[in-house]
């Protein structure tokens, strides 16, 4: 592989990503690779490397957008050793774990980013898990991964095995006192996992079901222990800004949002693919430079900014750059950050109950609202697409949006599932209409139903 070394400074998530051949330790290391973790074990205390990690402005890149360094900061610090424990050596409880575990359970709809990572720079993930685990005190961290990336989880094993063999892993790494063991779990198979505390109780081995909270996992996760779920892009950031600093990290993005983002784009579009862009990219640069824009002959009706579990913003926001507040503004959510686009030829009740089926038969089925609610929504929708719809199942679409909202769910899988579907209602409400008025899909006028 050659590598693009103009890239560097200003692609460091993916400059050295190849999906067909990526880098061995030996090549890694010699690309710089390890050599943040390097300066966040020999330069840095804990307490420092954290705060650096504040300074810098990450924000987590798996949805919410909540700041890195702060949701560390939650982690309680570490009692001091009793008398009696030091004493007659460890009683039950006294030896405190604590659990740094990498979210890797890839399955929302329209998101495919952090594959590019897992399969084509393995070793980024691996130094970054370190720096990570040494900022918040981590003895054992977990890479819970999406169960059909069969090609990720063998490149990644064997990424783990160099690493222990080189000395990144295990006890008293380079000699710096610090100890971290990793482990690979691949995921039975649930979109609910993405959760971060129903992939803790999965990764206890037990049923996939979101935990009341608090307790907040970073008091009591995983094995009751404080623990720390980051996003697989979240985490390779971190490499980065312990090479280069913070201060490169922010002049990354024009915007108040730091660094870079893996930007996708997919469904209508003529290019779709990923790319690592500045954080605050305009939708419609997004969209028109790097997808290539919506087909030949057609126009862009909506887009969904950032997976199948947001809002759709219209044409008239291509203009609104891709940041977390700048999305929130326009009414939807930046989300993971991968577009996935309608087009004019396309009908918007047959893709929101396409994204309904999908969450349907992912809930976990813990609560009444989503258990109940998503597969009444899929029902309805079924029948406005078939042209056998009335006005009275709009009206109980839009009290389902309500039913399901945010504050009545155990978690947040219900809500995602109705933000296309609510954002569809008052945006295409001419297209829901048609399917009534007309007793079919207006799009597929073939598959006209009578009354």
């Amino acid at each position: 592989m050659s590598i693009n070394l103009a890239n560097a400074q200003s692609k460091p998530l993916t400059y050295l990503a190849d999906r067909e051949n990526p880098l061995s330790f030996a090549a890694y290391h010699e690309a710089g690779g390890y050599s943040g973790a390097h300066a966040a074990l020999k330069e840095h205390t804990a307490e420092q490397a954290l705060e650096l990690v504040k300074q810098s402005g990450l924000k987590g890149r798996g949805g919410a957008g909540f700041p890195t360094g702060l949701k560390w900061s939650f982690v309680p610090s570490k009692p001091e050793k009793s008398a009696k424990t030091k004493s007659k050596g460890s009683v039950k409880g006294a030896l405190e774990h604590r659990y740094l575990v990498c979210n890797a359970d890839e399955m929302e709809p329209g998101t495919f980013k952090d594959r590019w990572i897992l399969e084509g720079v393995p070793h980024l993930l691996i130094e970054s898990m370190i720096i990570a685990a040494f900022a918040i005190g981590a003895d054992k961290g977990f890479i819970f991964l999406r169960g059909e990336y069969h090609l990720a989880a063998k490149r990644l094993q064997q990424a783990i095995t160099e690493a222990i063999a080189n000395g990144w892993l295990g006890a008293n790494i380079k000699g710096s006192g610090f100890t971290f063991e990793l482990h690979l779990h691949t995921s039975a198979g649930r979109y609910i996992c993405g959760e971060e505390t129903a992939l803790i109780n999965a990764l206890e081995g037990k049923r996939a079901n979101p935990r009341a909270k608090p307790p907040f996992p970073q008091v009591a996760g995983l094995f009751g222990q404080p623990t720390i779920v980051n996003n697989v892009e979240t985490l390779c950031n971190l490499a980065g800004i312990f090479r280069h600093g913070c201060d490169w990290y922010q002049n990354l993005s024009p915007n108040s949002d730091a660094g870079t983002k893996i930007y996708g784009a997919c469904g209508n579009v003529q290019t779709p693919g990923l790319w690592e862009l500045p954080m605050g990219i305009t939708v419609g640069k997004l969209l028109n430079d790097h997808a290539g824009g919506v087909p030949s002959g057609t126009q862009l009706k909506g887009l969904l900014p950032g997976g199948a579990s947001t809002d759709f913003l219209l044409p008239e926001h291509l203009d609104v750059p891709m940041d977390y507040d700048s999305i929130a503004k326009a009414g939807s959510r930046l989300g993971t950050g991968g577009l996935i686009v309608l087009d004019s030829q396309h009908c918007p009740v047959a893709m929101v109950l396409n994204l309904l089926k999908f969450f349907a038969q992912e809930s976990c089925g813990w609560c009444t609202p989503c258990r109940d609610g998503t597969p009444w929504a899929v029902q309805l929708l079924s029948k406005i697409e078939r042209g056998q719809g009335c006005n009275e199942d709009i009206d109980q679409l839009l009290s389902l949006c309500e039913f399901m909202w945010i504050g009545k769910t155990h978690c947040a899988l219900a809500p995602g599932a109705v933000e296309p579907l609510r954002s569809a209602l008052k945006y295409f409400a001419d297209d829901f209409q048609a399917h009534i008025d007309k007793h079919c899909c207006p799009y597929h006028t073939e598959h006209s139903y009578g009354q």
